[in-house]
């Protein structure tokens, strides 16, 4: 008994249901049964010895004994072997096993170069499998399904292999100015975009016995006469000869009344447009008093209702404004070349039928950089606002530069007097573009 001072105390087990059971001075003869978890057992070191490393399992009297007689540690024979981490050309590493402890049996127990070993928990340890080196998968950085996808679609659109072309900022310059809208101005010509189709006027020849694409392009030559001669702003003429073409498909119309149509349209466009509208008076002046006041009034009235009222529309000039804009860098030879080339298509009668106001206004800013040999013909930035390529554009600025081609020996002169003036950079007298089918983007 007189070893029971050097008996490490083993702290109370705390027993399932939370009570603490103290332990009897006797021993209750049975065989402790080893914990899976030892993290919670602490010793204590006798008085007079070394101290005790820590061990994995419970220590009995008899045991104990016989480790302060022999000095060593007791040998848990249940313990479990520690797992060896095995990795590709690196040395095994136990885990959990001391630094020291580790290199000791480090030259018994080496995991061979080229074999993969797995440790049992109650065997020695075995090799299960060698594979040698040079016969051993290396795993190859192989492509996703979802890259090579990826890459397929940027093929196909035309992205792979591309810079991305960089976009001018076209509004930068109007920030501070509230009239420009820079927030909004986006959104605004998006909506005029799918809109655009709503204001068209359909192809009404077949149902106009009186009138032929020849005749339209008179009317609309008179009208430029008229709208010079009042000096309105652009965008009455536009409205003026939409208001026209919209009321044309809608109704049919005899010739002796064709004149009066348009002194009736460009008065609603004025007042829509204008700030100081021409008067009726005036209207009828131009017109030699073919007609009086009231015809012009009911035909007002008649138009009207034949429209609903619905004059809020996206004509070629409303994307000529931005177009031009957009083509950067421009001057005022190249906006003077683009509203010549649009006000030719617009007295064509098939250019306005077949394109829609914002191909019309983009072909003409394309042929008017094709005709002032602009390099690039067609830029990122242009596409980026117009939406059109340049495969969409060259059918209808073919025909826009077959029309300044032939302005100078057409009959009907207003167009090509007008921009032949001094005043609009005599642009009508430039030499019309070689060749639309060639561009560079």
């Amino acid at each position: 008994m007189a070893n029971r001072d050097a008996v490490p105390k083993i702290l109370p087990k705390v027993g399932g249901g939370g009570e603490v059971k103290k332990k009897n001075g006797q021993a209750d003869g049975r065989t402790r049964r080893a914990l899976g978890d030892i993290g919670n057992l602490a010793t204590r070191p006798a008085v007079g010895a070394k101290p005790q490393t820590k061990v994995s399992r419970p220590i009995t009297r008899r045991s104990a004994a016989q480790l302060v007689a022999k000095g060593q540690e007791p040998v848990q024979k249940n313990k479990k072997k520690p797992l060896v981490e095995v990795t590709k050309g690196v040395a095994a590493r136990k885990v959990g096993v001391p630094a020291k402890a580790e290199a000791i049996k480090k030259d018994s127990v080496k995991a061979k170069a080229g074999t993969i070993t797995v440790i049992c928990p109650d065997e020695d340890v075995k090799t299960i499998e060698e594979i040698p080196l040079n016969e051993r998968k290396v795993r190859k950085s192989e492509k996703t399904l979802n890259s090579i996808l990826t890459a397929r679609s940027k093929a196909v659109c035309g992205l792979s292999n591309k810079a991305r072309t960089q976009i001018v900022d076209i509004d930068a310059a109007d920030v501070d100015n509230h009239l420009a809208a820079v927030e909004y101005v986006e959104d605004i010509y998006k909506f005029y975009k799918l809109t655009e189709d709503e204001s068209r006027p359909c192809d009404y020849m077949d149902s106009q016995p009186e009138i032929n694409a020849r005749v339209r392009a008179i009317l609309v030559d008179w009208l430029i006469e008229a709208h010079k001669r009042f000096e309105l702003r652009p965008e009455s003429l536009y409205l003026t000869v939409n208001i026209m073409d919209r009321f044309l498909s809608e109704e049919t119309v005899p010739r002796r009344e064709l004149q009066l149509l348009c002194i009736s349209s460009m008065l609603i466009a004025c007042k829509y447009e204008e700030i100081w509208a021409p008067e009726v008076n005036d209207f009828l002046t131009i017109t030699d008093n073919a007609y009086v006041r009231d015809q012009i009034l009911l035909m007002e009235k008649a138009i009207l209702g034949k429209l609903e009222w619905y004059l809020t529309v996206p004509t070629p000039y409303v994307f000529l404004v931005r177009y031009i804009k957009a083509a950067v860098p421009s001057d005022q030879e190249m906006e003077n070349m683009t509203f010549f080339l649009a006000e030719l298509g617009l007295m064509n009668y098939t250019t306005v039928i077949s394109y829609c106001p914002s191909k019309l206004a983009a072909s003409s800013v394309y042929a008017a950089r094709s005709t002032l040999n602009r390099s690039p013909r067609w830029t990122g930035t242009l596409k980026h606002h117009t939406g059109y390529s340049e495969d969409q554009l060259r059918e209808c600025a073919k025909q826009l530069v077959s029309f300044h081609s032939g302005a100078a020996e057409n009959k009907l002169k207003a167009v090509y007097r007008k921009f032949s003036s001094p005043d609009r950079g005599a642009v009508a007298l430039l030499p019309p573009a070689r060749d639309v089918h060639i561009g560079s983007s």
